[in-house]
């Protein structure tokens, strides 16, 4: 094949299984909504099962339930017949995936699955099927042909059962009211945790490690805390230990572009930036980076309530947590 043909042939793939999809959403009825009504009232986990490509799929609609406010697992039919039909309890929903609705693997399960008296949900592409007819709510995956131009590798009947298994995970999500929040404590480790969870009191230096000079000092030993900190930044604190200006690097350029200056004269006073940007401990530090983002900032102080100073924080700090 050459590179046209190549080209035509991954856009037809495409577009098969896209339209695939659009197709389904316009079957979308009263059984789905039982369906998720028997998955709602689930007392213990979903348990989903399939075989072969149907069992990855269902692997994945697993893992989407699970961080979207649906505990699940995944339990492989086969191994189910010897042994792990015991993970499976009177408390849980069955989960079934299967496009021809007659696997073996899953119909000689029926019979347990009906003995203990757990729900049964099946998704097929066979309504006459024998696991369509034992399913308390059976989704029907109709698709045209599948993608593979020889109509026997699951393509568009595996990716239509994935948009359904979402499209069931997400009205559950709604349904349940899951949030922002909830979903972060799924994802505690990598960026998407971390946006969601870290906060400033995590990250932000604190005690000695704060760069802060008194607004006696002049602009030489602000120099001297900024190099000793770090933090291309100190604070200026009033006796009351509230900060009333900040001097950063970029002030530093300003002072430097007036010329010669006796760093040993200039109160910091005169040279600070009292207008500044503060961060509270409790925010996210996923919102100081948008502070410091639209503000082309690269750090900021870390105040209480009472604008007592508590910490300090710049871009490299929200680098190292991930934040960034």
């Amino acid at each position: 094949m050459d590179s046209e043909s190549i080209k035509s042939l991954a856009r037809a793939v495409l577009e098969t299984e896209a339209q695939a999809i659009l197709n389904l959403a316009k079957t979308i009825g009263a059984s789905f909504s039982k369906a998720c009504e028997i998955l709602l009232a689930c007392e213990g986990r979903i348990v989903v099962m399939g075989m072969g490509k149907s069992g990855h799929i269902g692997g994945k609609v697993a893992a989407t339930l699970a961080s979207t406010g649906s505990p699940a697992f995944f339990v492989h039919p086969g191994e189910a017949s010897h042994g792990d039909m015991g993970m499976v309890t009177a408390k849980d929903v069955v989960l079934a995936l299967s496009n021809s609705g007659e696997t073996d693997e899953l119909l000689t399960l029926l019979p347990l699955i009906k003995r203990i008296n757990a729900p049964l949900v099946a998704l097929t592409g066979n309504e006459s099927s024998s696991l369509a007819k034992a399913a308390d709510a059976h989704l029907f995956i109709h698709i045209e042909k599948e993608a593979c131009p020889l109509g026997l590798a699951p393509t568009t009947s595996t990716t239509a059962a994935l948009a359904l298994g979402d499209a069931l995970a997400i009205s559950l999500l709604e349904s349940r009211g899951f949030t922002a929040d909830d979903f972060a404590l799924s994802h505690p480790a990598g960026r998407l945790g971390k946006r969601l969870l870290l906060k400033v009191k995590d990250i932000m230096h604190s005690g000695d490690l704060i760069p802060k000079v008194s607004d006696s000092a002049n602009l030489k030993e602000a120099l001297a805390e900024m190099s000793q900190k770090g933090l291309g930044m100190t604070m200026v604190l009033n006796k009351a230990n509230s900060v009333i200006g900040v001097f950063t690097d970029g002030d530093l350029r300003r002072v430097l572009d007036h010329g010669a200056v006796d760093i040993q004269k200039i109160p910091i006073t005169e040279v600070m930036t009292s207008r500044f940007k503060r961060a509270h401990p409790q925010m996210l530090a996923e919102e100081t980076l948008r502070i410091m983002q639209e503000n082309k900032i690269n750090s900021m102080p870390v105040v209480d309530s009472d604008e007592k100073l508590v910490g300090a924080m710049n871009i490299q700090d929200l680098l190292r947590a991930g934040v960034v």
